[in-house]
C-alpha cells in the first residue's frame, strides 16, 4: 500500500472530524485537466471507487489519496511549433522575431498543443495518525510530498504541518551504524548503500546485493563519504531504504507480515485488510526508527537556552524521517 513516506508532525493546535475534514476535501475534489489546462491536482476516494468517502479510517487510521493530472507535451514538440510559428512571423515581417516575441511565440505553441497532449496520472497517498498526530505522504521524492503537502494546507482549514525533526541526521547515523557494525536496536543493515562525497567532486559509490560490514565500506566512510541511502529491515518484518533527508523509501512487507491474513476476493474486504497491515506495521516501526535517530527534536527550545556541540549544532535542524 506504500512505497515511500515522507513524515511530517501535526501542529499541536490541529483539531477535526473525519465529517470535517470530508467536507474540506469535498470542495477540492478532483477534475480533469481542461483543453488548455496543463496539470490538475484534486481529492479522490481511496478505495478507488466512485461517489466513496475521500477520506477512510481504518482501524482509527485516516486514508486520503491526491489525484495529479500533467498533459505530457514534449519540449521537442514545443520546439518545432515555435519554430514554425516563427518562420511565419518572419516571412510576414521581414525579420526575425526577438526574444520576448520567441518567448510569446513559445507559449502561444504550447497553447495550441495542449489540447493534443496525452495526459499522464499518479495517485499520491496520505496516511494521518491522529493518536500519534503524525501525517505521511507516499511519494518519490520530498520535493513531491511539498507538493501534497501545499495542497493539503490549502484543503483543510487550520493544518499546519513541518517535516519531523531528530537530534541526530540520519546521513550521520547511519555512518555510525557502519562503522560500528551495530545497527540500532530492532534494526538490522541490509545489502545496499550509496555513499557520496562531500567535496567538490561529490564522488558516489553504490553497493547492491552485497555485504556492508567490510573495510572498503569502513575506509569510504572514514575518507570523508557520507551514507545517503541504506537499506534497513526492521523486526524481520518490513524492509526499506533510509535517505539522508529522512525518507523511508522502497518498503517491502515480508512474508511473516501476511501470515495468517484471510483470502478475500471482495475489493472492500482486501483494502480494509492491506490498509491494516500496512499502517499497523508502519505506525511501530517509525516511533522505532525516530528512537534510532536520538529522538524528535524539541522544537519548542530555544537553540541559545541549551548548550550543543558543533557537530550537534550543525544537525539541530535537519528534517527526517
Amino acid at each position: 500500500m506504500f512505497k515511500n513516506l515522507t513524515v511530517y508532525r501535526v501542529g499541536p493546535e490541529w483539531q477535526a472530524t473525519l465529517a470535517q475534514i470530508e467536507d474540506a476535501l469535498a470542495a477540492a475534489r478532483f477534475v480533469e485537466c481542461g483543453a488548455t489546462q496543463p496539470q490538475s491536482l484534486g481529492w479522490v476516494p481511496p478505495r478507488g471507487t466512485e461517489h466513496a468517502p475521500l477520506i477512510e479510517s481504518v482501524g482509527g487510521q485516516w486514508l486520503m489519496t491526491l489525484m495529479v493530472e500533467r498533459k505530457a507535451l514534449p519540449s521537442a514538440v514545443v520546439k518545432r511549433r515555435t519554430e514554425e510559428l516563427a518562420q511565419q512571423v518572419e516571412q510576414a515581417s521581414g525579420r526575425k522575431p526577438g526574444k520576448k516575441q520567441t518567448k510569446e511565440l513559445k507559449e502561444q505553441a504550447t497553447l495550441e498543443l495542449l489540447p493534443m497532449a496525452f495526459t499522464k496520472r499518479a495517485t499520491l497517498k496520505v496516511w494521518i495518525d491522529a493518536k500519534q498526530r503524525l501525517l505521511m505522504v507516499d511519494a518519490s521524492s520530498p520535493a513531491r510530498a511539498g507538493e501534497v503537502v501545499t495542497q493539503l494546507i490549502q484543503s483543510i482549514e487550520g493544518l499546519t504541518l513541518a517535516p519531523l525533526q531528530t537530534t541526530e541526521s540520519a546521513s550521520v547515523a547511519m555512518s555510525d551504524w557502519l562503522l560500528s557494525g551495530e545497527p540500532p536496536a530492532a534494526f538490522s543493515v541490509d545489502r545496499e548503500c550509496e555513499l557520496k562525497s562531500e567535496d567538490e567532486m561529490k564522488s558516489v559509490v553504490r553497493y547492491a546485493r552485497h555485504p556492508l560490514d567490510i573495510d572498503e565500506v569502513r575506509q569510504h566512510i572514514t575518507g570523508g563519504k557520507r551514507p545517503t541511502r541504506l537499506a534497513l529491515t526492521w523486526q524481520g518484518r518490513v524492509s526499506f531504504v533510509l535517505t539522508e533527508t529522512g525518507q523511508i523509501k522502497k518498503i517491502d512487507f515480508l512474508d511473516v507480515v501476511f501470515e495468517g491474513r484471510a483470502r478475500t476476493d471482495k475489493a472492500d474486504d482486501a483494502f480494509d485488510a492491506d490498509a491494516a497491515i500496512a499502517t499497523g506495521e508502519l505506525v511501530q516501526l517509525i516511533p522505532d526508527l525516530i528512537e534510532a535517530l536520538g529522538g524528535e527534536l524539541d522544537t519548542t527550545v530555544p537553540p541559545s537556552a541549551a548548550a550543543v556541540s558543533a557537530e550537534g549544532a550543525a544537525r539541530a535542524f535537519t528534517p527526517v524521517v
